[in-house]
Parts: C-alpha cells; structure tokens; sequence
C-alpha cells in the first residue's frame, strides 16, 4: 500500500442463504454483546479441533480489569488473565481440550461487591480441518478488486447515520462511489467466465475514517465488515458462492497500523499498545516512519533507523501497532485465524510486509501455515531490488538465520523490467533483455514460481497508463505474465484497457468505476456494451489466453527456458509432458523473419504449432513470419 443483475428466483435463494446463515451465526461481536451489551470480546468465538490449544480472550467493559474469570466447562480451563493498564480491560488465557465439543462455554465475571456477570461464549464446529483450506499458487491467477469501486448492487447501504464518512460521490476521485460485496458477488460469473480463479478484494473492513474511507487500509474494527459494503454474511456468501465456482477468495490484511479512529484509540489498553504512544497522548508531533526497508536487512543500519522504520506510522492518520506488545502480537495472530476460518478463505495478502515487527510476522505466519499447511500468503514487499524481495521468501538463506515462513512475495521488480524492457529502446543493454536479465534472477529466489507476478495495482499507474496507451505493449505484457512462472494477478479493469493517463499517479483515478457496475452506467465492462473495440479486443485477448491457462500444464507447473533477445524478439518456453508452450515478444515495427535453427533443442522441428490467438496453425520449421508487433504464443501437444 502506499501515501450484471441476475434472475429474481436466483436473487430470492441468496437472500434466503443470508437469512439462514444469519440464524446459525457466523460468530459476530454483536452475538456476544447481546449477552452483555456492555462488554466487548474478542475474538467473537472460536473453534473446537484447532490445532493451537491456546486461546486469549480481550474483554472490554467498564471495570473489566477488576474482575476475575472463572469457566464451568469440560475440556476448558483459565490459565491466567492479565489486567489492562486501563482499568477497562481484561485479557484471559484460555486452554482448548482436543477433545473439547463445539457449543457455549459459561465465562464467569466475578467482582466482591458485584453481581456476576455472565458470558455464553460460543465454540463452533469446523467446516473443515486444517490442511483442506487449499491457497493460491502458480496454477491460478488472481483478480485484485477495489471493491468500491467495482460495482454497487446495493444502492441502499451507501451511507450509514453515524459514521464519520456520509453519502456517495462519483465525481469526486477519493469520496466513495457505493460499489459493494454484493456488487462483487452478482458479477462472479463475469470473472470466472473469463477465466480467474481467484480475487482479491482490496480491505473490507470497518474504516470509520472522516475521508477516504473506500480506500480500506486504515481498518477501525478488526472483526467488523464495514456496512458500507454489506454484512459477515454477504462476505461469507461471497466466498461460498465463489468457492462453488472454483474461485479462491484471498483476504486483504493489515497488521501493521490501524485507523486514528479505531474504537480502542479512546481507551487504550497498555501504555505500548500503539508505537509513539505517549506522543499521540500529549499531542505531540506524530513520529512517521522512514520508510527504509533496507534496515531489515542491511547488516550496517543503526538501531535509531531501524526503530524508526519499524515503529514510526504509516502515515499520520494510521497508528503504527507495537507487535512487541505480547496481547497485541497475540490478538492480531488470532484475528488472522478468525478470519480464515470465518470466510473459509484460499490465502491472504498482508499489507506493508517490511513495516511490523519482522520477528513478530515469523511468527504470525508460522502459526497460519502451521494450522494451514496448504495454505498461502503473499507479502508486500514494494522494492525494485529482488535481494530485498527474496529476503522474505521462506527458505531463502539469511545471513541472520531469520526465517520468515512466508511462501509468496510480490515481484516489483520482474514488474518494472516488463515496463522498461517494453518501452526502452532495443541496444545491448536496453529493451527485452531487460525482461530476460530480471526473470534470469530467478536463482535467487527459493520457488520463483511462488511470486506473485503483475502489471499493475491499486497503487500504481494502470499497465495500460505506463505503458504509454499502448494497446499492443498491454497485450505484450499481459502475454508475458500469464506465460511466466509465477502466480499472475490482474487489476480489474486491465481486461478493457482502464487508464489514468489524464492523471498520472493520482490513486483515486487509478481505483475508477468499472463502468457497468452502476445501473446509469452508458459503458457496460462486463457485457461489453459501448465499449470501445480496441478495448473489447483486450478483453477477448486476456480471456482467450486466461481459460488456455487453466487446462496448460505447461503454464501452470512446467520446465521454463528462454532464449536471449535478438532483433527485437523474445523468447519465452514453457513445458510439461507432451505440452509446449512458446511465447514471442516481438517489437519490431516492419515485418520480420524468425529463424528457428537457433531454437532445435525445443524439440519442435517438422511439428504443427497452432497460434493460440489467432488460431492460425504452422509447421515449425526453418522461420516463422512476424507480421506486426505483439505477443505471439505458439501451442504444441
């Protein structure tokens, strides 16, 4: 992070499932309030059969320091509870029999001269055990959604009394434009049909900030959804409905910083909850970070910068939380867990990856992968310098023996080689070889097919904006992201060329309405309607090679090799079996011969080769005749 409608009778089941789903529950911090509406606890519920038997409890009331807790349950036992600095808190460490049984357990408060205050505090049943939540990897490629700004299917929760951001505006760039999780949902088969098999929805959680606040980064309750974008259970039928589709739903989250008008910012627990604490408190100038990445690495840095990077804020308007604080560390692992569980998730995406504490994210992620063995998540990393984007792959060796258990982390720097090799002229030095030199730095990762490969983000000018207007250079970078090995993903709207040209570098253009996600929309993405016809050729390009992509063995896990840029073409192979797949980038302007005396130990001399998007088959022999410039991707079996 950086500074189409549906049948009624369809429509009918899917308010029926949400009116179901909210009778079981899904475990919302509103189902405990109603026991005692003046106690906050969280994690909402947990779950019977995890693998950590160890779960810690914050209650937050009005003297809730001064109680002590007691548990009459079989297979439940306080293990100790730790009073908050303020008096309104209390943290309870909880012990899980294996053998425990999904149901309420009887929290006891207990205070001399008080009534006892009682909690039925709910453990559920698992869905499904452990290593059968399946994450993301090189066999999908993932569609990244700004949700605000995809689509609004519900017109009627845009603004909500209370909250400190009112109402929509379209024309205003960082306002909200009302786009929502049912938005997402009524358009799953618009991305499954083009062939997606995974999204990530940008934050969608409480973000009660006075401006700004679609942008989803500065959350203000950890396990509430934001109403803006619906309810828990519109998330949960948003990730079943997904799920039944092939679609894996990856979770956007952060915890690094929260928003300054987090609930608990009025009441904090520990005098470290929040790094600069006592700054905030006083009003003093607000320490922000140095954004210097390197001191997590850097064998040099002084510890002055080093603190500086990991505990200044973000930005001003998101306080920096101090994961050295051990309830903090533990309420934020849990929070992780909550949510896997809750949505049944395919992966998470965690924010600003570099900012935490980096012992600390070791052993964030240890517990996910721990408890999730197949599962994944992806960091954020955002440096051009594949050292420092290899340091957080697990398995990568570290001069410090840190081990992050982290399996992906985004390639930023594969990513500007694509835009410079594409734009730059073609010399020795410049143009496509300097695709070929970064993808040949690959000996340097532990599984380079584990990075997450791209064109663009929410944080950055749209592919189609960097690459100069370019129709042609788009397709040619796309080509060569779906092709690589890697885990691709896609930013909504690349699929029909979504600029900001007429604002470069300006975020709120960079997250524009996809147009037909608004029913007075006059362009219509998603059926294709007014659209223009270089954009509708984009979208049928991307489609084409997206759904070849899920049946290519080739692509998804094979043997990769590539041939030196030569006169303005590169050559990319992949291969599995039986299945080549050969992707040309060619710049060249004029009509060019290939010759393919230098490419024999593919294998493919004397064989029919069919052109994937034009459909046009050839015998690979002695050249191939490049008409124009593109990308060109020739299929053997």
């Amino acid at each position: 992070m950086c500074p189409t409608r549906i049948n009624s009778r369809y429509d009918a089941g899917i308010r029926i499932f949400l009116f179901l789903l909210g009778i079981i529950g899904l475990g919302t911090v509103q189902d405990l309030r109603a026991q005692d509406a003046a106690i906050r606890v969280e994690p909402p519920n947990w779950w019977a059969g995890m693998r950590n038997s160890r779960l810690q409890l914050m209650l937050h009331g009005e003297g809730m320091a001064l109680y002590t807790p007691r548990v009459s349950a079989n297979g439940v036992l306080v293990e100790a509870w730790h009073p908050g600095s303020s008096p309104n808190y209390l943290f309870i460490d909880l012990s899980l029999d294996s053998e425990l049984r999904p149901g309420a357990v009887n929290l006891v408060l207990k205070r001399k001269g008080y009534p006892d205050r009682e909690i039925a505090y709910p453990i559920r049943a698992r869905e499904r055990q452990g290593e059968d939540f399946e994450g993301f990897d090189a066999s999908d490629v993932i569609y990244l959604i700004t949700p605000d700004r995809f689509a609004n299917a519900n017109p009627e929760n845009d603004s909500f009394p209370g909250l400190r951001e009112q109402g929509v505006d379209r024309s205003e760039d960082y306002a909200r434009h009302g786009g929502d999780l049912e938005g997402i949902r009524r358009h799953l088969d618009y991305i499954h049909d083009m062939g997606f098999t995974a999204i990530w929805p940008t934050p969608l959680l409480l973000n009660d900030m006075p401006a700004t606040s679609y942008h989803g980064y500065a959350i203000t309750d950890f396990y509430q959804v934001d109403p803006r974008f619906g309810t828990l259970q519109e998330y949960r039928a948003l990730s079943d409905e997904a799920r039944l589709k092939g679609l894996k739903l990856i979770m956007d989250q952060v915890v690094n910083h929260c928003g300054l008008y987090h609930w608990w910012m009025q009441d904090l627990p520990f005098p470290d909850w929040i790094n600069f604490q006592q700054n905030h408190e006083n009003g003093d100038p607000l320490t922000v970070t140095n954004h210097r990445r390197t001191v997590n690495q850097d064998l040099y840095a002084a510890q002055t910068d080093r603190d500086l990077m990991e505990k200044g804020w973000f930005v001003p308007s998101m306080p920096d939380l101090n994961q050295d604080n051990p309830f903090m560390a533990t309420y934020l692992i849990q929070n992780s867990i909550w949510w896997v569980e809750t949505l049944q998730l395919g992966g998470i995406r965690q924010d600003t990856y570099p900012y935490p504490d980096k012992d600390f994210l070791s052993r964030w992620a240890r517990a996910l992968m721990e408890e999730y063995p197949n599962f994944n998540i992806v960091g954020e990393e955002w440096s051009t310098n594949p050292l420092l984007v290899g340091y957080w792959q697990d398995g990568v060796q570290k001069g410090n023996s840190y081990r992050s258990y982290l399996r992906t982390t985004m390639d930023f720097p594969l990513q500007k080689a694509i835009v410079e090799g594409l734009t730059g002229p073609e010399t020795w030095g410049s143009g496509l070889v300097e695709i070929y030199e970064a993808l040949a730095n690959d000996f340097h990762y532990t599984r380079p097919h584990d990075l997450l490969l791209f064109g663009d983000n929410h944080d950055m000018d749209r592919i189609f904006t960097q690459l100069g207007g370019s129709a042609v250079l788009t397709r040619m970078a796309m080509a060569f992201i779906l092709v690589a090995p890697r885990i691709p993903q896609v930013y909504y709207g690349t699929e029909i060329l979504m600029d900001n040209s007429a604002n470069p570098g300006d975020h709120g253009r960079i997250r524009s309405d996809f147009p037909g996600g608004w029913e007075a929309d006059s362009k219509n993405g998603f059926t294709g309607a007014g659209l223009a016809p270089e954009a509708r050729e984009m979208q049928d390009y991307l489609k084409t090679i997206l759904n070849f992509r899920k049946g290519s063995r080739a692509l998804k896990n094979g043997k990769t090799l590539h041939f030196v840029p030569e006169d303005g073409v590169y050559v990319l192979v992949r291969s599995a079996e039986e299945e080549t797949v050969v992707l040309l980038l060619n710049k060249n302007e004029a009509p060019a011969k290939l010759a393919l005396e230098r490419f024999r130990e593919l294998g493919l001399h004397g064989k029919s080769v069919r052109e994937l998007l034009s459909g046009e088959t050839v015998i690979w022999s002695d050249h191939l005749t490049l008409k124009a410039p593109g990308a060109y991707i020739y299929i053997s079996k």
